[in-house]
């Protein structure tokens, strides 16, 4: 499901650009572990998914305060847009993943 959903960008070719900085998103990109849908104010369950990026239609600034109010609990919550740094995504995204896996991952890697 996640890699029909992406007409409006490359996806792989973004996760393949981004892998030293996200060693982990290829992988998980190719396994289908990382879910794309557009952002309708509904928080999906991440699981089975190791992230959920969902595309984001508002303001650059709706988005970072989007991103800010849902970064609690078990979830971290990201961010990015184009021309949001080097690492940035095609379109606009609001990004879910799994705290503590996301911990252990950026631990194993330092």
């Amino acid at each position: 499901m996640a890699q029909d959903a992406n007409q409006d960008a490359n996806w792989a070719d973004y996760f393949y650009r981004i892998r030293e900085q996200c060693p982990w998103s290829l992988a998980a990109w190719r396994k289908g572990e990382i879910d794309i849908v557009d952002w309708t104010g509904e928080v999906l369950s991440l699981s089975p998914y190791q992230a959920r990026v969902y595309r984001f239609t508002g303001t650059d600034k709706e988005l970072k305060a989007l991103a800010k109010e849902l970064d609690n609990g078990e979830c971290e919550w990201l961010y990015s847009y184009p021309g949001y740094g080097p690492f940035a995504t095609p379109v606009k995204v609001l990004i879910q993943q799994d705290r503590a896996e996301l911990t252990r991952l950026r631990n194993k890697n330092k």
